[in-house]
């Protein structure tokens, strides 16, 4: 039960990180972002909270014979709860990028912790269910 509760908070993040962190004056609303930018950022919070509610589905999800969640919705569960995370730990690696725009900061990735937390509950539950090693 633990595991699923992580990955029920990996699905929070989810479901609001990416909406509360983007949709705001510093992606969606800069004034200083083309619309092709601004149309990967609403790409990037769509995905986000479609991953948060496929994570939430696949980690509640019974199955009919046992009333449980089977270890493929388990598996599932942990990879669409950890792989928009996964991506943006690697996004950082791609040639211009960085973590923050200058007006808002000095170069850095601040997200970095968030994300590996996220991540990390996304796996721990996934290993504490079954869902990974089992």
């Amino acid at each position: 039960m633990l595991g699923k509760l992580l990955l029920t908070l990996d699905a929070l993040g989810l479901l609001l990180g990416a909406p509360i962190a983007d949709y705001s004056h510093t992606h969606i609303f800069n004034p200083g972002w083309p619309p092709h930018a601004k149309f990967h950022c609403a790409q990037t919070i769509t995905l986000s909270v479609l991953l948060g509610l496929l994570t939430l589905y696949y980690t509640w999800r019974p199955t009919a014979a046992t009333g449980r969640s089977s270890r493929d919705s388990l598996r599932t569960a942990t990879l669409t709860g950890t792989i928009y995370w996964a991506a943006g730990m690697v996004a950082i690696l791609f040639p211009g990028t960085d973590g923050i725009d200058p007006e808002f900061g000095p170069p850095g990735f601040p997200q970095l912790p968030a994300f590996a937390v996220f991540m990390g509950l996304g796996l721990v539950g996934g290993v504490l269910e079954g869902g990974v090693l089992g």
